[in-house]
């Protein structure tokens, strides 16, 4: 069989650090994104409703005000899961560990990347090529997550500059038949 195109959809709740990277890099980049918040469009910079989806009006609210509701529907809702860390173990973010453990247990396709490996956006991209296209129809939705820009100062501007690489160097995306 031979390998397919697929549009890649961009998924994030959005919380300031790698998620918020995520949805920036998508828009620059021209690519589709959605993703669960909390209610209100909760996040740590932004704690009054609308929230987050004032900025960013394809995410959706989840019922509960509770951030670990919108962690388990953005990996529930995904073909994979990426998660990027910028050289620290997860261990100092509860968000971050909870969307490794919930990918674990679904089995899902997962990836821990260290952002300050310099060819970890080339390791990304074997990983998402690798991904079996019968998982996905037209599109790949990738939930992007990591720690919080309070957890890890600067995460963000590192994640922003690791996805424009990955996107410049991996679009548009062919997987495995």
């Amino acid at each position: 069989m031979e390998r397919r195109s697929l549009r890649l959809v961009i998924r994030s709740g959005g919380q300031s650090g790698v998620d918020r990277a995520a949805l920036d890099a998508a828009r620059r980049w021209g690519l589709p994104y959605e993703g669960w918040c909390p209610r209100g469009g909760w996040a740590e910079d932004y704690p009054e409703p609308p929230g987050l989806l004032a900025v960013y009006p394809c995410l959706r609210e989840t019922p509960s005000a509770e951030p670990a509701q919108r962690t388990a529907w953005n990996v529930r809702d995904s073909h994979a899961t990426l998660v990027l860390l910028d050289g620290a173990a997860a261990g100092n973010s509860a968000g971050t560990d909870l969307t490794i453990r919930l990918a674990e247990a679904a089995n899902s396709n997962l990836w821990i990347a260290n952002i300050a490996n310099s060819s970890g956006a080339a390791e990304v991209l074997a990983w998402l090529e690798s991904i079996p296209s019968s998982q996905a129809d037209e599109e790949l939705v990738l939930n992007v997550a990591g720690p919080r820009e309070s957890e890890r100062p600067g995460i963000y501007q590192s994640a922003s500059q690791f996805l424009d690489l990955l996107f410049a160097s991996g679009l548009p995306l062919t997987l495995a038949p």
